[in-house]
């Protein structure tokens, strides 16, 4: 049985004249952290809407667990194990905590009415909520608003709102993004804890993270993939350090 969970195939996408998305494969395997890094430009948000559903690609394919879901939703990709976390937050502020990544859990379950229910009392919404919650270690915070944590716990929160769907793989797309050393420093901990119940497609800035967390990497310029391989490959690449990471010796 093979371990692949995600597969992308031979991805192409075009906007009139411009090559967005050129010939793109890559597969995310269980257990591991596969990094999607490269220059501002390189085409990563648009490679990451055909991935999440936002996007169609002119040619190529997208696979999920051996499933087929170029064509799909993103509300049936989500159904079938694909999470995502967004660069941008999505948090509903005034609610708490617990009211968010419960939204999650009712919107894997397609069953609006719950929320006619008495919320703190609707253990299918809450118990896989609460198990979200303590695996980003965030139990403690649970009926706080969103609106009075941290940005680092924001953060916390969107990862969970992901964990809470049950996924098979997940897309966490640029989640150091505003954090200071201390708030990367502890999402990067949660995240490697994290890859060995569900692999990650992480799209990341942070090199620090990027170097310590992935499995293998994934350089993206000018939207063709111009190498793969593991962190000390990466680093030596004449290609990608002419690229993206500069030719400073560290």
């Amino acid at each position: 049985m093979s371990d692949v969970i995600l597969s992308l195939q031979h991805l192409h996408k075009r906007f009139g004249a411009l090559q967005a998305t050129h010939d793109v494969s890559l597969e995310l395997h269980q257990g591991e952290i596969h990094a999607l890094i490269g220059p501002n430009g390189a085409g990563k948000s648009t490679l990451i809407g055909q991935i999440a559903g936002n996007l169609r690609p002119d040619e190529g394919s997208v696979f999920l667990a051996g499933t087929e879901i170029t064509q799909m939703s993103i509300a049936q990709r989500a159904r079938l194990g694909l999470g995502r976390s967004f660069q941008v937050s999505s948090l509903a502020e005034p609610l708490s905590v617990m009211r968010n990544v419960m939204m999650g859990v009712q919107a894997l379950q397609s069953h609006s009415f719950r929320f006619w229910k008495p919320i703190a009392r609707d253990k299918a919404l809450l118990e896989p909520a609460y198990e979200a919650l303590e695996r980003m270690q965030l139990s403690h915070r649970a009926w706080t608003p969103v609106s009075e944590l941290s940005h680092g716990e924001r953060r916390q929160v969107e990862v969970a709102c992901a964990l809470a769907l049950k996924p098979r793989a997940l897309l966490l797309d640029e989640p150091m993004a505003g954090l200071g050393p201390e708030g990367s420093a502890k999402l990067t901990e949660l995240l490697e804890a994290l890859k060995h119940e569900v692999p990650i497609l992480l799209i990341e800035h942070d090199m620090e993270a990027v170097f310590r967390l992935a499995d293998r990497i994934s350089v993206l310029v000018s939207g063709s993939v111009i190498a793969h391989g593991d962190s000390h490959a990466i680093k030596q690449d004449p290609r990608v350090r002419e690229a993206y990471l500069g030719n400073d010796d560290a």
